[in-house]
């Protein structure tokens, strides 16, 4: 227990502890020196740019990334501008800004991924000082130009840059500033001498801290918590302010005894911990300072970095890498002295008995969750923690970064087969933990341009196997981004949806091969996609080729074109000598339209395809429908009869009804219409005017055809129905009765003798 403590530092209310992490892997030959360093916080890695150690017009600086216990993963020399100010976005990529304004960002082992600039105005006059921050809304970048002015970016992912209001009486560079983030706004907060600004989008406020130390004539540093919610304010009289980011309440002032401005300021507070603690570090000095007056210090015997945590801070240094951080009040309860917290006689349990489980069996009703999860938690960490991963998580950080965003990290690293054991520890469901590690393995694995295709095919194929939740379509895609279309082909093999597998093709320029996928999956939606696409982009004789070579896509697209593209349908036709369907188009384009003329040059047209396409039935059909157009053209000069475009049986009924029998007994001749259809259609006409004497001399002057019967029938159901419904005249109806016969229709003469009834009596 003693030596548990022995490094426990009493500050207030709470304890204090530095511990070392790792022992740093790197060989720096004179450490931290003359090195821009950037740590990426939750363990994250750790970016030095070095200055060459005999500077010449040859040499150039170093680029250098490494793990945090130290591990080369990236060096290259810096071949680009000055760089004023290294930093890590939320995602691990690494952050460059350049004194003329340019960001690049390199990825984890060094590749260049994209840049993008701080605008024109910072070209002309450069970067004086620049920072990198994380907020809501992803990483932003922050800069301060050579004519005082702020440029900020909130997300580089979503790039918009805001250029702040002028700060009154500001030259060169503020004394100190950072960036706050208050109510999903961000701010930067600047002291120039003793006056402190606050610079939002439209305005630049002064501001003044509650109960600041009236000896202080300037504020020579500042620093923000983690969580943006407090401040700390360090001035040219040695006075540490701290209170509220929105400089409402005041935490507390301490005395540091230090007038030297420090190198760095950073917060070192618990999330749920009611004492407020900042570090601050000088060249060969340590300093924790709280709310009372006392205070920690530590001396430091190389240059080191300090690199704010969410529940500490880190410190790096050449040979060391550590961590100060508030003891947790439940370690505390552990260690104390006479302390009979669970903590503590579990501790008990354990010295007696070597088991901390065997421990959990004297508490009662003590549910075994809690400690099986927790178990498995420090599992965890301590497998990321050691030396060959390098990310030093604590208990806190872990549950705030979650096991997913855990995962991730280690797959950026291409720690493939760490993050699929935890995952599968863990019992991550397969789609959010194997899968998706599969996916990303299999993503980095078609990069390796040394490795043939079919070498890498397979062993993707074997790999992933049946994975759940796995898009061979993604993979095949990331082969093509790096202009392996051939491998992207192959991987399109193994992916079972063809509605992932055809846009992939089509971007590819495998149309062919596209439209055969698209045919096999049954789709008839990703068909018409891909036939629109071939339209599009290949001209019409090559696109009608295309399609007559695969009779499914054809015909699809003919059912569209009937619908949409008459035009197209009829090319379609020519292109296929098709002259039964091209005769089929004239037709039915000729009742589309109204001009004679036309009408009869389509159906023209039709007679021709038909006698090509040796169809001699249909050509016949059309001549007569043209004779019959012809014959009522000239009926309608002759007597004004609105006749065109009616059918033969139509027209028939039209002239018998208007009295042009000769012409009606002309175009039955002409026609060779059937007899019993002439003259029911007769009957018919006459039965419909009324024309009782007419009907009586044509039933008399020729036998019918159709039989006396049917006359009769048609003669008293058109006379029986008028009288009985539009004049009810019981003359007309006893003529009609009158006509019947005994053979007559039993039902047919009660309707007649009702229908008189009903006229009889009105």
């Amino acid at each position: 227990m003693a030596f548990i403590t022995a490094n426990w530092n009493p500050l207030g209310e709470a304890f204090y502890r530095k511990i070392e992490l790792y022992e740093m892997g790197w060989s720096l030959r004179d450490g931290l020196k003359e090195c821009l360093v950037a740590a990426a916080p939750y363990g994250g890695p750790i970016a030095l740019l070095r200055q060459p150690q005999r500077p010449s017009s040859s040499a150039r600086p170093q680029l250098e990334i490494y793990s945090s216990s130290g591990t080369n993963m990236a060096s290259f020399p810096w071949k680009s501008g000055p760089v004023r100010q290294l930093g890590w976005t939320v995602c691990d990529d690494l952050l460059c800004i350049q004194e003329d304004g340019t960001v690049l960002i390199y990825d984890l082992f060094g590749a260049f991924k994209r840049h993008f600039s701080m605008g024109n105005e910072v070209v002309q006059n450069q970067v004086l000082e620049a920072k990198v921050f994380h907020s809501p809304y992803g990483t932003g970048v922050a800069i301060v130009t050579g004519a005082s002015r702020f440029t900020l970016a909130t997300n580089i992912d979503d790039l918009k840059l805001r250029r702040l209001p002028e700060v009154p009486g500001l030259q060169g560079a503020p004394s100190c500033w950072a960036v706050l983030t208050q109510d999903r706004q961000t701010k930067v907060l600047l002291a120039n001498g003793a006056d402190l600004y606050i610079l939002d989008n439209t305005s630049c406020t002064p501001v003044t801290p509650p109960g600041l130390s009236p000896q202080a004539c300037s504020i020579v540093n500042m620093a923000v918590s983690f969580s943006y919610k407090y401040l700390a304010l360090f001035t040219d009289s040695g006075h540490l302010w701290m209170g509220s980011a929105n400089l409402k309440d005041k935490l507390s002032e301490v005395d540091t005894k230090v007038r030297t401005p420090p190198k760095q300021m950073v917060w070192c507070r618990r999330p749920k911990s009611q004492q407020p603690s900042v570090v601050i570090m000088w060249d060969r000095l340590l300093l924790v300072a709280g709310e009372c007056t006392d205070t920690i210090q530590y001396t430091l015997d190389e240059e080191s970095v300090c690199v704010a945590e969410l529940d500490g801070v880190r410190i790096v240094g050449g040979s060391r890498h550590e961590l100060l951080q508030e003891v947790p009040s439940a370690c505390q309860d552990i260690f104390k002295i006479a302390s009979m917290a669970p903590g503590a006689l579990l501790l008990e349990a354990h010295k007696e008995y070597e088991a901390a489980s065997f421990g959990k069996c004297f508490l009662s009703n003590y549910p075994p969750e809690p400690f099986v999860s927790m178990c498995r938690d420090l599992k965890v960490l301590n497998s990321v923690r050691d030396y060959t991963v390098g990310i030093p998580l604590t208990h806190t950080q872990y549950k705030q970064m979650t096991v997913q965003v855990l995962i991730d990290r280690l797959v950026y690293r291409k720690l493939y087969p760490l993050a699929i054991e935890i995952c599968r520890y863990l019992k991550t469901p397969e789609y959010q933990g194997v899968s998706r590690v599969l996916k990303h393995w299999a993503c980095c694995k078609v990069q390796q341009k040394e490795e043939p295709d079919e070498s890498i095919a397979h062993a993707v194929s074997v790999k992933l196997g049946e994975a759940a939740g796995i898009s061979y379509s993604e993979i095949a895609a990331r082969a093509y981004e790096c202009g392996r279309t051939e491998l992207a082909i192959k991987l399109l093999e193994f992916e079972p949806r063809s509605g992932e597998q055809v846009p992939l093709l089509l971007k590819m320029k495998r149309s062919q091969l596209a439209l055969s996928k698209a045919i096999e999956s049954g789709d008839t939606d990703l068909v018409y996609t891909v036939v629109t696409y071939l339209k599009n982009e290949m001209n019409r004789g090559d696109f009608f080729m295309t399609l007559r070579n695969q009779p499914v896509a054809l015909s699809l697209y003919r059912q569209f074109c009937k619908h949409q593209e008459q035009d197209t349908l009829k090319d379609l036709f020519n292109q296929d000598d098709d002259h039964q369907e091209l005769g089929n188009f004239y037709v039915k384009a000729s009742y589309k339209e109204k001009r004679l003329e036309a009408r009869l040059s389509l159906l023209q047209s039709a007679v021709d395809e038909y006698n090509k396409a040796k169809n001699e039935f249909a050509a016949k059909a059309t001549e007569e429908e043209m004779k019959l157009l012809r014959f009522q053209r000239r009926l309608d000069e002759e007597k004004g009869e609105a006749l065109l475009g009616l059918s033969l049986q139509e027209t028939l009924h039209a002239l018998l009804t208007s009295n042009f029998h000769k012409q009606a007994e002309q175009l039955y001749r002409d026609f060779r219409v059937p007899d019993k259809r002439y003259w029911w259609l007769k009957l018919t006409a006459l039965a419909e005017k009324d024309d009782w004497e007419e009907m009586e001399k044509f039933s008399k002057s020729k036998k019918s055809p159709i039989g006396y019967l049917p006359f009769v029938e048609v003669l008293c159901v058109r006379a029986c129905v008028r009288a009985a419904i539009e004049r009810r005249s019981e003359g007309e109806i006893s003529t009609v009765l009158s006509r019947c016969s005994p053979t007559t229709d039993r039902a047919l003469l009660e309707r007649l003798n009702r229908a008189r009834s009903t006229a009889a009596k009105k």
